[in-house]
């Protein structure tokens, strides 16, 4: 449920939605602000925590957030005393930068449509990202550009080489971008006699879509984000798999049992500070423990779980493979096989990442499972 914030604007009393994605606690006190407005100011006041509403011609405000967003950025600091240490000054830094940055905000009309000279026209990627709009609503500069991004990425898509095909990522859903796991799902040889599958947190349905491609009769993905129910079944609908992979909402398992269980599970094992991020992070890794621990329960006689993760956390220290094959030995699992590959996506290729160390060893794996 979203909040009403007020605020005092030409002597009149003005009201909006509160929209954060981010979970930003909604402004207390709303501060008028204008092209007149130099960076270092607007950067001082957003950074003892005031919330700045921008009337003024909107590249001029894109220009503003770029100036923050340079004087947002860390200090140059020695390496600490480790990896993992070293990562969580960096989620530190971030999480500080986007408080900072979130704190310059534009209004919409209860169209969706932005009043400001020089507004591109973002009702159609605003109305995918929040649904039907009734009323105003506030939001940081930062989330409009981000969803803004977001229909770019729907409209043009992500092509999956293993279903020649694209896969169109919706606001709020982490995109398929790294496309090694991707591939390790449509390599591996399928266990003998698979007619149903299951997709455990399907994100844009692209794995379902691949194990759906490959002639498995029967799938379900599920996701507990209803973003991403919406975004998996338009992808699979629009790929025509409709009438072989059903699409659930549940946290973790559907119903029932199946020859073939499917996980990507989050693989830092850290807090998320946004929506998107539960992709990737999750503290005490909450979602790997309990997809072993109640595997058993839903994999048909004979059948076999492949669980899709990344060494990353490995590498940073945040984690340790005697952690993962410990988790495997407490849900009565066996190893029946591991598949590796390196990864492609751009940042392993990196110098300049502050994890490019860990990143350019990255290894990610495929481990089939099935209970002792």
């Amino acid at each position: 449920m979203h909040a009403t914030v007020g605020w005092t604007e030409d002597g009149q009393q003005r009201s909006a939605l509160w929209r954060s994605e981010n979970n930003a606690p909604p402004p207390k006190a709303i501060h008028i602000i204008g092209d007149d407005i130099s960076a270092d100011v607007a950067y001082k006041r957003a950074s003892i925590g005031e919330y700045l509403l921008w009337r003024g011609d909107f590249n001029n405000a894109r220009q503003l957030m770029k100036a923050i967003t340079r004087r947002a950025q860390p200090r140059a600091r020695k390496p600490a005393a480790s990896p993992a240490e070293d990562f969580h000054l960096h989620r530190q830094d971030q999480a500080r930068r986007a408080r900072i940055l979130g704190m310059l905000l534009v209004e919409l009309d209860a169209d969706y449509v932005l009043d400001y000279p020089r507004a591109p026209d973002v009702r159609l990627a605003a109305t995918e990202a929040y649904g039907e709009s009734s009323q105003p609503s506030l939001l940081s500069l930062r989330e409009l550009l981000s969803l803004i991004g977001a229909h770019e990425w729907r409209r043009t898509g992500v092509h999956i080489p293993a279903l020649d095909a694209t896969i169109e990522p919706h606001f709020g859903v982490f995109s398929p971008l790294r496309g090694e796991y991707v591939q390790l799902v449509a390599d591996t040889p399928l266990p003998s006699g698979t007619t149903t599958a299951f997709d455990i947190g399907t994100g844009t349905g692209v794995l379902a879509a691949v194990l759906a491609k490959r002639g498995i009769a029967h799938v379900v993905a599920t996701d507990k984000d209803p973003r991403a129910i919406a975004c998996a079944t338009a992808n699979l609908d629009r790929l025509g798999f409709a009438d072989q992979v059903e699409v659930q909402l549940a946290d973790i398992f559907p119903a029932g049992r199946a020859s073939l269980v499917v996980c990507n599970p989050p693989w830092i094992p850290t807090k998320p500070t946004s929506g998107i991020e539960h992709a990737i992070y999750d503290p005490g890794s909450r979602m790997l423990r309990a997809f072993l621990d109640r595997l058993g329960k839903h994999l048909e006689p004979g059948g076999e779980a492949w669980l899709v993760i990344s060494d990353l956390a490995e590498l940073l220290g945040l984690a340790t493979r005697d952690d993962l094959l410990a988790a495997i030995d407490r849900a009565g699992l066996a190893v029946l096989g591991r598949t590796d590959t390196s990864p492609t996506h751009p940042r392993a290729r990196d110098a300049d990442d502050l994890f490019h160390a860990a990143r350019s060893r990255e290894t990610t794996s495929l481990w089939r499972l099935a209970p002792r």
